[in-house]
C-alpha cells in the first residue's frame, strides 16, 4: 500500500488504492488527473473515472475549489451516482484493499459486498475528527442544531476549548448535501472501514489520537502529517530575515465585498512588509481601489496560483495569515512559522483556529460570532502582535520548536 498527500475536503482527486501484487490504481476524474506530477512512481497506474452530470453542477467542475459553497451539493450528488461504476471496476480489477474519504460513505458497503478491505482515511487533524465524535452519533444520534457545535463536546475527555463559532458551522452547512450531511458521510465511512489513517502525529495530537481510538472502536493509524517537499528559500537583501508576513487564505474561502475592505485596510495598518496572494477567491476585482499603491514598495499581490510551500520556506518570512486549514498549517509549522488565524469558516477550519491557538503557535483574528465580522484594526493588531510585538515572543519562540517535529515529518516515505 502507500499513502498519497491527501487534498481539500472534498478532494480534487478522489482515490481507490490497490494492493495487489506491487500495483497502485489511483482514481480521478479528468481534469483532476492533469493536475498530478508526471514523475509518479510506476507502481502507480492513473485510471481515468469521468464525474457523472447532475443538474445544478457546472459542466467544467469536478472539484469544491471550483464552486461556491451553495453550489457544493452537486458535486456530492455526482459523486454518489459514481458508485455503479466504482461497483462495475472492483468486480473485475482485482483490488484488494480501498483507501477513502469522508464523501463516498457508500464505498465500504459496496467493498464488503464484494469481500475488498477498506481503510477510511482522515485527512483533517485528529482532533477535527474527535469533535465530531462516534459513527453511533453522526449516523443515528439527535438531530444537531447549529447552536450544538458551539460547545465543547460531552464525550472530549482532555481540557480543550476548540468549539465552532456559530457563523462558522452556519457557513459550512450551505456545502451540505441536504440528501446525505456531512455527518453521516463521515459515520458511515468509518463505521464501515476495517481500520481508519488519520494525517497526524502523537507529537502534536496525543489526547484526540488516543480517543478516537476508543469512539471508533478500531486501529486508529496516524500515518505522520504529510507535508510537502520543498527546499528552503535564501535570504533577500531587500528584506530582513523573518520581516515579512505572507497572506495566504487558501482556494475555497469566500471573503464578501463587505469584509475584504477591512481586511485589506488591516494589512495596511500593520506598516509591516507582506506578501498576499489573491487567488481565485477573492478575486482582483474586490481589492480596494487604491491599495496597492499606498502599500507600493512594502507590499506585494501575488495574483492567482502561487507555491505556497516554497514562500513559507524563506528566510525572510516571518508570519503567516492563514485560513487554517489543516495542510497549511502543516506547512507553515514545518518551517517554525508563527499564525495569524482568520478562520475561513469552512471545513474545520474553525475548530483549527481554536487548536493552533491552543497549541501557542498562533493568535486568532476577533471575529464576531455571530455573523463573523471583524475590524481593521483587529487585523492590523493581531498581525503585529505575532510578528512584532512582545506578547508575541512566546508564541513565535513556540512555532519555531514546530521544526524539530517538522524534520521528522520530512523525512516520511523516504527509502531507506
Amino acid at each position: 500500500m502507500a499513502c498519497l498527500r491527501p487534498p481539500h475536503a472534498i478532494p480534487r482527486c478522489r482515490h481507490l488504492l490497490s494492493s495487489k501484487g506491487s500495483s497502485r490504481l489511483l482514481h480521478l476524474h479528468p481534469k483532476n488527473l492533469q493536475k498530478l506530477p508526471t514523475d509518479l512512481p510506476p507502481s502507480i497506474t492513473l485510471v481515468e473515472l469521468p464525474l457523472p452530470r447532475v443538474h445544478g453542477l457546472p459542466d467544467s467542475a469536478e472539484s469544491t475549489a471550483e464552486l461556491p459553497n451553495n453550489k457544493v451539493p452537486y458535486l456530492k450528488k455526482a459523486y454518489d451516482m459514481l458508485e455503479p461504476a466504482v461497483d462495475e471496476f472492483l468486480q473485475r480489477s482485482g483490488v484488494d484493499w480501498i483507501i477513502h474519504d469522508f464523501a463516498s460513505h457508500w464505498l465500504p458497503q459496496v467493498a464488503s459486498r464484494l469481500g475488498v478491505n477498506s481503510a477510511f482515511f482522515g485527512v483533517f487533524s485528529a482532533t477535527s475528527l474527535a469533535f465530531l465524535g462516534p459513527p453511533s452519533v453522526l449516523i443515528d444520534g439527535p438531530s444537531r442544531r447549529p447552536e450544538d457545535f458551539t460547545v465543547v463536546p460531552k464525550w472530549i475527555d482532555y481540557p480543550s476549548k476548540v468549539r465552532f463559532r456559530l457563523h462558522e458551522i452556519v457557513t459550512h452547512q450551505d456545502c451540505m448535501d441536504t440528501g446525505a450531511s456531512d455527518f453521516q458521510r463521515f459515520g458511515e465511512s468509518i463505521r464501515g472501514s476495517k481500520s481508519v489513517a488519520v494525517r497526524s502525529c502523537s507529537e502534536f495530537e496525543a489526547d484526540p489520537l488516543r480517543l478516537l481510538q476508543k469512539l471508533y472502536g478500531k486501529p486508529v493509524v496516524p500515518v505522520g502529517l504529510l507535508p510537502p517537499r520543498h527546499k528552503c528559500g535564501r535570504g533577500d537583501e531587500r528584506w530582513k530575515e523573518k520581516s515579512v508576513f505572507y497572506v495566504g487564505l487558501g482556494t475555497e474561502v469566500n471573503i464578501s465585498r463587505e469584509m475584504m475592505p477591512e481586511l485589506a485596510a488591516g494589512i495596511e495598518k500593520s506598516g509591516l512588509p507582506f506578501v498576499w496572494v489573491v487567488g481565485q477567491r477573492p478575486g482582483p476585482e474586490i481589492i480596494p481601489p487604491g491599495f496597492e499603491s499606498r502599500v507600493s514598495g512594502r507590499g506585494y499581490l501575488w495574483m492567482g496560483w502561487a507555491p505556497q510551500a516554497e514562500i513559507l520556506a524563506h528566510a525572510a518570512v516571518g508570519g503567516f495569515v492563514t485560513h487554517c486549514g489543516w495542510s497549511s498549517a502543516i506547512e507553515a509549522l514545518g518551517r517554525g512559522r508563527p499564525l495569524i488565524l482568520f478562520s475561513g469558516a469552512n471545513s474545520d477550519q474553525g475548530l483549527m483556529a481554536r487548536l493552533l491557538e491552543e497549541r501557542g503557535v498562533g493568535f486568532e483574528l476577533l471575529r464576531d460570532e455571530l455573523n463573523g465580522s471583524f475590524s481593521s484594526d483587529s487585523v492590523a493588531e493581531t498581525i503585529r502582535r505575532v510578528m512584532v510585538e512582545p506578547e508575541g515572543e512566546e508564541v513565535r519562540a513556540k512555532a519555531w520548536t514546530m521544526r524539530d517535529i517538522g524534520c521528522v515529518w520530512e523525512d516520511f516515505g523516504k527509502s531507506p
